[in-house]
């Protein structure tokens, strides 16, 4: 059994740390890598990262994520209100995704209120800084925990 944790980041969120600080915070995304990180190993898993301003990477990510991760942590960024194909490649890739948002968007423009991402996520953390990124570790560790207990892989293999 894999004990690895996909944490994919969308457009522009390179610029953590820079780009509007009022908005978004002073940490950068290697700030937030180590909170994962140290997250992560608290549960036992690794972690694999990926930022990427395009949205085929991300949706080559979850299509390589499928069978070597538990689940995934994405903060899909814009593509979180345009993006059909990237609903699409959470869905097909089976794994357990939580949705995570820095800031709230159903504070801002309301462009940023409609999201594709979260008809399909396991859970959607929004508001909360880039905390929302190690609360989306726990969920992962919560959700896979409760896969793995004997009573439900018994009721598997029946």
């Amino acid at each position: 059994m894999t004990n690895r944790v996909l944490v994919l980041n969308g457009p522009n969120l390179n610029m953590l740390g820079t780009r509007e600080p009022e908005i978004y915070g002073s940490d950068s995304i290697a700030d937030v890598e180590n909170l994962v990180r140290a997250r992560a190993a608290i549960h036992g898993f690794e972690v694999d990262f990926l930022q990427s301003n395009h949205e085929g990477d991300l949706i080559d990510a979850l299509h390589r994520g499928r069978t070597d991760n538990v689940g995934c942590v994405i903060n899909p960024a814009g593509l979180t209100h345009t993006s059909v194909a990237l609903h699409d490649a959470i869905k097909a890739s089976e794994l357990d995704v939580v949705e995570v948002h820095i800031s709230n968007p159903h504070t801002r423009e309301s462009f940023r209120h409609h999201s594709f991402v979260s008809p399909v996520a396991a859970a959607v953390i929004a508001g909360a800084g880039v905390s929302g990124y190690a609360f989306g570790i726990d969920i992962i560790a919560a959700r896979h925990a409760q896969r793995s207990t004997p009573e439900t892989t018994a009721a598997k293999e029946n």
